[in-house]
């Protein structure tokens, strides 16, 4: 049995973690940066990275102690190297770098979007590649077919904003707070999902792609008409964002029907409404569902890790040098599609 110890500093999320290759959690900690954010309604760069750089050595030294563990005793180093925060990002790795060449362990940068895409199996040792993928968090919302570790055919990505970006742009015009979801989620449970007469951008479209910016303006003007309530608004935004998924999904895996499996991973996956929708639309398509569990689905260092466990299993590592980045695609010969999802 080897042990990983995990690095995740992307965004608002300060996390370490050490993972098992026989997908064990032998202990983590995370620290949200939510009271940080809150007063400005969205994450500021530089904030985040200080909080970085002031929680990450005292977690690391934490998990370590809790496990009873040296640095000698690690199978691998693995940080998250991009697509994010760069600021952020570069305290995870240059940590991760410092205890690699202090302890001569190896290091393993992970792209963060490949730690959620591996992250249900850490959960679920029975899902084996090829598995379709839906990857909706807040800054990515991407149909992907992972074949195997490092083997990422993107099928769709937005051509705008992500949906977890939209969820929290509701939130705001909502006057929900920082971070948006769960209380969007929330709200929406007291509302009238078709009172509202939000649009489904590119539902019915022959490409597979999605876009959020359009109904973020709808909701916008649908508050500001004073003729719906805050309820109701966030119960139809939401479905309206369901409905955007399952068409998306439809089209994108239209010609795939043999994939056996459709995985949900990233922080919109910890919705419930989301979930069923999409199990039930796995269900309809003979397709398992695999979900990780939600504290999985957020940004944390255990999938940072189990992707590190992924790599090193198939014998790979990185060089101390390793640059961060803070735009990393998991498909680089993906075609490029119009408007910012060509940034995905």
């Amino acid at each position: 049995m080897g042990i990983v110890l995990g690095i995740e500093s992307s965004c608002d999320e300060t996390a370490a973690a050490l993972v098992s290759t026989d997908r064990q959690i032998i202990a983590q900690r995370i620290a949200s940066q939510t009271e940080e954010h809150a007063p400005y309604g969205g994450v500021v760069p530089e904030i985040a990275a200080r909080a970085h750089a002031e929680k990450l050595a005292p977690m690391i030294s934490d998990v370590m102690a809790e496990a009873g563990l040296e640095l000698s005793d690690l199978d691998a180093i693995a940080a998250t190297a991009g697509p994010g925060l760069i600021g952020g990002v570069m305290v995870g790795l240059v940590s991760a770098k410092a205890l690699a060449m202090a302890s001569d362990v190896p290091l393993i940068a992970i792209n963060h979007l490949e730690g959620h895409a591996l992250s249900p199996r850490l959960a679920d040792s029975s899902l084996e590649f090829p598995y379709a993928l839906l990857l909706v968090s807040g800054g990515h919302c991407q149909i992907l077919i992972v074949e195997g570790v490092g083997e990422y055919r993107r099928l769709a990505t937005t051509i705008d904003d992500a949906l977890g970006e939209a969820f929290d742009k509701t939130a705001k015009i909502l006057g929900l707070g920082y971070p948006g979801g769960p209380a969007v989620e929330k709200l929406a449970k007291r509302g009238d999902p078709g009172k509202v007469p939000l649009p489904r951008p590119l539902v019915g479209s022959g490409e597979p792609h999605f876009s959020f910016a359009g109904l973020k303006s709808a909701v916008l003007r649908a508050k500001e008409s004073a003729e719906y309530c805050d309820a109701d608004i966030a119960a139809s935004f939401q479905q309206a964002a369901v409905d955007c998924l399952l068409d998306r999904l439809r089209v994108a895996l239209g010609p795939h029907n043999d994939i056996p499996a459709l995985v949900v991973a990233g922080g919109v996956a910890a919705n419930q409404t989301i979930r069923s929708a999409l199990e039930d639309f796995a269900s309809a398509n003979a397709m398992r569902f695999v979900a990780p569990p939600l504290a999985l689905c957020t940004d944390n260092a255990a999938m940072i890790a189990w992707a590190g466990a992924e790599r090193l299993a198939s014998g790979q590592n990185d060089p101390l040098d390793f640059v961060a980045r803070p735009r990393w695609p998991l498909d680089p010969e993906a075609e490029p599609v119009r408007g910012a999802g060509a940034k995905a």
